[in-house]
């Protein structure tokens, strides 16, 4: 059964969702990849304000590719997370709540996540297509500049996620193949 979670995402909710829950997001997330968090961290680290607020935020690691005509937005399929891990831990200790990618994350932003407050949610990769169809809109916040890694404001219903890391520091990358090579010692 799948969980649905409005968004924003508090700390206290963060810290109710569980490593291997699928969820369905509904609400406002940010898009960021590499370039735009550097720009993003850069701002924190002078004390400037970021172009969004960042408390309570889930941002998705996507550049999305343009939109045909009369659709929203292109295919959103989401990158590789680990290219954020840099700039995770600074954000999160502003006040990011959720984090939406692809593959393993680094043990400095696991710690993060634990001590204020925050998950990582997995979508899946190669179903950029599917996972368009849960935008309704979509704006450029920023970074113009950037192209397909402009930082966008989405408005989403039920994406579908799967929380692969949890406030706790539980990974299901990890447990599920200790699960599994145990499965197969039997």
């Amino acid at each position: 059964m799948e969980r649905r979670i409005t968004l924003p995402i508090t700390r206290e909710a963060a810290r109710t969702i569980k490593s291997g829950e699928a969820c369905l997001l509904s609400g406002v997330i940010y898009t960021a990849r590499d370039a735009a968090h550097k720009r993003l961290v850069e701002l924190a680290e002078k004390g400037e304000p970021l172009p969004f607020e960042i408390k309570d935020a889930t941002i998705y690691y996507v550049g999305p590719t343009p939109a045909k005509p009369g659709a929203v937005i292109g295919s959103a399929g989401p990158t590789t997370s680990y290219r954020m891990d840099a700039y995770s831990p600074t954000l999160i200790a502003l006040g990011e709540t959720g984090m939406i990618g692809k593959g393993k994350r680094g043990p400095e932003v696991v710690e993060a996540m634990k001590e204020h407050g925050a998950v990582y949610f997995a979508a899946i990769g190669g179903a950029g297509a599917l996972l368009s169809s849960c935008i309704r809109k979509a704006e450029i916040v920023c970074y113009e500049d950037l192209g397909a890694e402009a930082v966008r404001r989405l408005e989403v219903e039920d994406l579908p996620v799967v929380c692969v890391i949890d406030s706790d520091g539980n990974d299901l990358y990890k447990q599920g193949r200790k699960e599994y090579l145990e499965s197969q010692a039997q």
